[in-house]
């Protein structure tokens, strides 16, 4: 998934000291995306998505090889790259300043699909709609809220990557009540392609181990 460009490295490299003679490749984008890429032959041995339902549609459908398993947890904040009144909480939304928020496409991104059950159970979607910019993943969201979009809605783990850090709590970015949006329980399912002898099942084992968890922790997820 999107949201894991940056986490999944400091992971790589951490299973790498484990397993040395294991090379990963690693393919990121929207969950949808990759879902479908996977249903139409694509080559890859573990889906990691940014929710539940992806996976177990592909475990339903004959694509994995069991039950998705849970390797960590997300969180939905809203970004402005300039200063703004966060006080306000999700009312900022309505300020005539913000002509744009971005968010990922709903469609097929579940960060994309919390950012949607935010604005409704907020009751602003209706007045919002017009201001609504999609991108293709919550990683795209993030490049447009940077550079296009007056604010938008992105992963909590976007501002633990190095050109992130520099913005701050309150002034650029407030977390979304967790109240408003269905817990981003973030899945995998080990796929048919992967064969017992390789290391897709290592390192789908060493994701949900201590120090991995940690990586997690540290890049703006929720604990297990």
């Amino acid at each position: 998934a999107a949201n894991l460009g940056h986490a999944i490295k400091d992971i790589e490299k951490l299973f790498g000291i484990v397993h040395p003679d294991i090379k990963l490749r690693i393919t990121l984008g929207s969950s949808g995306k990759l879902a479908a890429q996977i249903r139409h032959g694509a080559p890859y041995e573990l889906f990691l998505s940014a929710n539940t339902n992806f996976p177990q549609t592909l475990f339903h459908t004959g694509y994995a090889l069991e039950q998705p398993r849970l390797y960590t947890k997300g969180q939905l904040v809203l970004f402005s790259s300039r200063s703004r009144d966060f006080s306000k909480g999700l009312d900022l939304l309505q300020d005539k300043e913000i002509k744009k928020i971005v968010m990922a496409n709903p469609k097929t991104a579940p960060y994309g699909q919390a950012a949607l059950e935010v604005l409704k159970r907020a009751k602003l979607l209706t007045k919002l709609k017009p201001r609504l910019v999609y991108s293709e993943s919550v990683s795209q969201a993030v490049s447009y809220a940077l550079l296009a979009a007056d604010t938008g809605f992105i992963a909590k783990s976007a501002l633990f990557t190095p050109k992130m850090r520099r913005f701050e709590h309150n002034k650029h970015w407030i977390d979304i009540p967790q109240t408003l949006y269905a817990p981003i329980k973030q899945s995998m399912v080990l796929l048919k392609k992967a064969k017992p002898s390789d290391g897709a099942r290592l390192f789908y084992d060493f994701l949900v181990t201590q120090k991995a968890q940690e990586v997690f922790l540290n890049h703006g997820y929720k604990a297990l």
